[in-house]
């Protein structure tokens, strides 16, 4: 493996699909019809994806040696030794630094904002909050919220109160999906190579579980007020129709985490087809609801 590709493995580029939320805000208001607008989303996705490669290469820094130790991740670039720590380090201060200046260029003060907000927040993620119960869960999840809010400050529609909780709820749910996955892999993997990261050995799986329950609850009930409230009186009735592969979307995910899936979520969007095939379905009527 050549040292380019050792950086760019380094940097995640599977984990850029949670980038493509900076798309969410603009596309639920109807915004990307416009050519400008889509053309900011696609730099606001290229900066996030800087800016996550910059802090994935900082955390496999600073877990090397509970990596080198672990089953799957002792294959990472850092971990292995395809990509000397010295490079990785240099490249993701860069990555950090750029991103958030770059961002200026596009003009939005917000998104710029939001963009540092992110960088300054993971990163503390990986030195100090990954090791907090709860706190972890709450900081992973904020990170996904900022992509979503960047796509809106950039395109420049407002974000409403039903977009926010609902983006929220699903992020929140997408981490504790993946901490009771690492805790029933934790489990399950020999003594010598198990992590001793506080936080996760501070949950239990029944915790988890409930936590999943609530957020999944909370977020069927939230998307379905806004769905109705979208489809009242003579507006299309998309929106109303788009409640029933939403609700199948949050019972896949849910089934395939009891399953044990879940540590790389990614994963599961990538090779799952039917969460694929009612995540299009639910693009397309939500869509159906909005641009007809």
């Amino acid at each position: 493996m050549g040292l380019p590709s050792a950086l760019l493995r380094a940097c995640r580029p599977r984990q850029w699909l949670k980038n493509l939320l900076v798309f969410a805000a603009p596309a639920a208001a109807g915004a990307l019809t416009d050519p400008r607008s889509l053309l900011l989303c696609a730099a606001t996705f290229a900066l996030f994806c800087v800016a996550a490669g910059g802090t994935y290469l900082l955390n496999d820094v600073r877990d090397v040696d509970g990596d080198r130790r672990h089953p799957r991740k002792r294959h990472r670039p850092i971990a292995s030794g395809a990509l000397p720590v010295p490079v990785a380090v240099v490249a993701g201060v860069l990555f950090v630094t750029v991103a958030p200046l770059a961002s200026l260029a596009l003009g939005s003060p917000g998104l710029s904002v939001v963009l540092g907000v992110y960088v300054v927040l993971t990163l503390t993620y990986t030195w100090f909050l990954k090791d907090m119960v709860i706190v972890d869960l709450v900081a992973v999840a904020g990170c996904h919220v900022l992509r979503a809010m960047a796509g809106g400050y950039v395109v420049g529609v407002p974000l409403t109160s039903w977009f926010v909780i609902v983006v929220s709820l699903a992020a929140l749910l997408v981490v504790v999906g993946k901490r009771e996955a690492e805790l029933r892999g934790l489990a399950e993997a020999p003594e010598e190579t198990r992590p001793t990261r506080a936080a996760l050995l501070g949950y239990t799986p029944g915790y988890l579980a409930q936590m999943r329950t609530i957020a999944s609850g909370a977020m069927i009930v939230t998307y379905c007020l806004w769905a109705l409230e979208q489809s009242a009186g003579p507006q299309s009735p998309f929106h109303a129709a788009s409640i029933v592969p939403f609700i199948m979307f949050v019972l896949r995910y849910n089934l395939l985490v009891d399953r044990g899936a879940g540590e790389e979520p990614e994963e599961i969007a990538l090779r799952d087809r039917p969460l694929q095939l009612v995540l299009v379905a639910l693009v397309l009527l939500v869509g159906l609801g909005i641009y007809l």
